[in-house]
């Protein structure tokens, strides 16, 4: 396998992060991307660490035009190719719908689902110039079954997955892999300032999703990889 040349958003912490420097265990070009200039830094020094090439991406995935430059500035860097797209960039608040504003609704629209939707439409023309291209849309459980408290997260969510679902059908004939995946609650720092109580020692680690990423990139041809969940930790 040549070395995967990445971009990852999100990556700036959580689960993107794990993604990121589980690929560069691999030895793989890494461009990392999101909001935060530091947490963006200390990530690819985490990858060049790890043994990859990293690249820092600043960028607000809700805005086109942000995205356009960051994409076109990550694929220059990428040698004119991406072999692995990992859509991993969210927002999760938690509201009961009586208590719904229009400001809760449109994050969640905007950074779950719009943001995909810019990076991947972006994204498109080097992903096709790769010989193994996979895209990875990182969901949830809640893009599965509806929760109270929920319903902008799900809906963005649950808008997610139809998108990477319409998307596989559209790329297939071109080569181009597209997997959603579902994790559970996971130990992020998105949960820090939600309400409710959460037994964190149960939760799933970041690395765990990364792993399950690895795995699918690496599956053979004619392995399904389309819709991949995160074993529970036991």
């Amino acid at each position: 396998m040549s070395t995967p040349r990445v971009l990852v958003t999100g990556g700036g912490r959580g689960i993107g992060r794990a993604i990121a420097l589980r690929f560069a265990r691999e030895k793989a070009m890494v461009c990392v991307a999101a909001r935060t200039s530091s947490e963006l830094d200390a990530v690819v020094a985490e990858v060049n660490r790890a043994g990859g090439q990293g690249r820092a991406q600043q960028v607000n995935v809700a805005d086109h035009s942000s995205v356009e430059g960051a994409v076109w500035r990550a694929v220059e860097y990428l040698g004119g190719a991406i072999d692995v797209l990992v859509n991993c960039a969210g927002v999760f608040d938690v509201k009961p719908f009586e208590q719904m504003d229009l400001a809760v609704w449109r994050r969640n629209m905007e950074v779950n689902l719009y943001g995909p939707f810019f990076v991947t439409l972006e994204a498109l023309e080097p992903l096709l110039e790769s010989e193994r291209a996979h895209i990875f849309n990182v969901a949830s459980v809640a893009a599965r079954k509806g929760f109270a408290g929920n319903t902008a997260y799900c809906a963005s969510k649950y808008g997610l997955r139809g998108f990477g679902d319409a998307l596989r059908e559209e790329l297939r004939a071109k080569g181009v892999r597209v997997s959603t995946v579902y994790p559970g609650p996971t130990d992020t720092r998105i949960f820090d300032n939600v309400p409710g109580t959460w037994d964190r020692a149960k939760m799933n680690q970041p690395e765990d999703v990364a792993e399950v990423v690895w795995k699918a990139y690496c599956a053979p041809e004619g392995t399904n990889v389309d819709d991949l969940d995160v074993p529970p930790r036991a």
